[in-house]
C-alpha cells in the first residue's frame, strides 16, 4: 500500500491496467477506512482516546497514500495524452 511505482517506465497498456486495478481497489480502500473510523468511534465511546487518535491517523494515511497513487497515475496518463 505504501510502495510507489515508477509509472513513467510503464507502457500505456500497463498504465491502463493499473488504472483499472485502482478503480477496483477504491471499494476496498473505502471499506478499510470505514472500519478504522468505526473502531475509532467505538474507542472514543469507551474513553480510549489514544486508540481513537491512532486509528484516525492510520485511516488518514491509508486514504492519503491511495489518493497520492491515483494522482501520480492520472498525471502520467494525462502526460501521455490518454485520459480514457
Amino acid at each position: 500500500m505504501l510502495s510507489t511505482k515508477d509509472y513513467s517506465k510503464l507502457t500505456l497498456d500497463e498504465l491502463r491496467g493499473e488504472q483499472k486495478k485502482n478503480k477496483a481497489g477504491k471499494t476496498a480502500t473505502a471499506f478499510v477506512i470505514g472500519m478504522l473510523v468505526g473502531i475509532a468511534v467505538l474507542a472514543a465511546v469507551y474513553n480510549r482516546f489514544i486508540f481513537t487518535g491512532l486509528f484516525l491517523v492510520v485511516a488518514f494515511l491509508v486514504g492519503y497514500s491511495d489518493t497520492k497513487k491515483q494522482k501520480f497515475l492520472q498525471t502520467e496518463l494525462s502526460r501521455r495524452g490518454d485520459l480514457g
